[in-house]
Parts: C-alpha cells; structure tokens; sequence
C-alpha cells in the first residue's frame, strides 16, 4: 500500500539498484530493481491479524444505530491459542470481506495490507466457501442458474460451485464478493436463505473454532497465504 511505501522510505529500506532512496517523487527506468533492505535489530513481527467466529447480528464493520461491530469480540477471554499482538476491541483491523449481519462464520480482520489485495483486491479470485440453509424446492433448474448465468447490479456473475448437500443445505464457493450475493442469487430463483455460514476463505478454514471466539493466523496459515512471518 502506499502507506506501507512510505514507511519503508521513511526507514531508509527501499533500495534501487543497491543504493537507498528517500525521495517519494523518484522515477524508475526500465531495468532497474527495486528491493526492501531487512529491518535493522531483531526481525520486525507481522501485522495483526485475526480470524473471527462472527455470529448473527454483529457486523462487520461500520456499525450505526446502536449496532455491534465484530472486533468488539477481541477479548482476551474469548481468544483460542497464543495472544496475537495489536489485536483488541480498539485495534484498527478492518475486515477482508463482507459478512452480513445475518450471516455467521468466518470472517478475517488485518491490518496486513499485501493479505488485504490478496484476499479481496479487485483481481483476487480466492475461493470463499459457505454453507447455507434455503426455503423453497432445490430443483436442477435452479442449481444450474445459481453456478451460472445470474446477472447482479447490472453485472454477470462468476462461475460459482453450487452443490446440493441435504434436503434443504447447499454448499456455495464463490470467487468473488458482491454484497449479499449468496442471499440475491436465491432470491432470483426462487429459494429463500434461512441460514448462511462462511466456513473457508482460501486456505483459512473456520474448523472447530466456537462461535464468537478469535484466534490469531497461524504459521502453517501465513506459509500457505505466502506471507512473511511464515
């Protein structure tokens, strides 16, 4: 991010060409190879980042008229494993991805900015996988119509995988995020969501993890997220 830019200007650890740069403005020629020098003393930890079991009627963020935000969860009593540092009720940790206030599940709040563009900038296509409970008959015809074909906001959507698991469950994994899309798509053929639960964004599942708990990222998670820290 450019704020992340900054910063490591700022610090003397954006090299070109082996030779530091400090002006913002520096223009590049082609051929030139930029690099980040390591940070000077003990290795600097990786920002905060926490998955969240976010239960009905939180929301993600933004919360008004009297509504609760779900980083008011990051208590230490409600914390699964070791403590995550930068990470509390007051923490500046926007969440990555839209879950509703009607929807439960996994929900992923950073201040990581290279995690942020790679689980929701505008070319990621990280799958994100949900279970969801429906009213109204599962037909064929419907299940073809939700994998493909629906237009949203004057958009046609991804290819989605939609499969039928139970008399009344379908299991939805989508690649990208439109607002309340799984909740729209039904409706446009018909089904009616009664329960929507995101159980996996990319390699980071929501497993055994109870509801309204957190736990940090862990080293296995940041490896196959191909952050530093790993």
């Amino acid at each position: 991010s450019r704020r992340e830019a900054d910063s490591l200007l700022a610090a003397g650890r954006l090299l070109v060409d082996g030779a530091v740069v400090t002006d913002a403005g520096r223009k590049l020629e082609p051929g030139q190879a930029v690099s980040i020098a390591p940070a000077a003393g003990a290795a600097e930890a990786p920002p905060p980042t926490v998955i969240i079991h976010k239960p009905v009627g939180l929301v993600s963020a933004h919360p008004v008229d009297g509504q609760i935000e779900a980083r008011a969860l990051l208590e230490p009593a409600r914390r699964i494993g070791p403590p995550v540092a930068g990470a509390d009720p007051d923490a500046a940790l926007p969440p990555l991805g839209r879950l509703d206030r009607e929807s439960r599940g996994l929900l992923v709040l950073s201040a990581d900015g290279v995690l942020a563009r790679r689980l929701i900038g505008p070319d990621s296509a990280v799958e994100k996988e949900y279970e969801v409970e429906v009213a109204g008959e599962i037909s064929g015809g419907r299940l073809d119509r939700l994998r493909f074909g629906l237009v949203l906001d004057g958009r046609a959507l991804r290819r989605a995988e939609v499969v039928q698991e139970d008399w009344q469950r379908l299991r939805f994994v989508l690649t990208e995020g439109r607002n309340r899309q799984i909740r729209r798509m039904c409706r446009m053929v018909g089904l009616h969501v009664t329960d929507l639960k995101r159980v996996r964004i990319g390699p980071l599942r929501l497993g055994s993890l109870p509801e309204g708990a957190w736990r940090g990222l862990s080293d296995a998670e940041r490896s196959a997220l191909g952050l530093a820290g790993a």
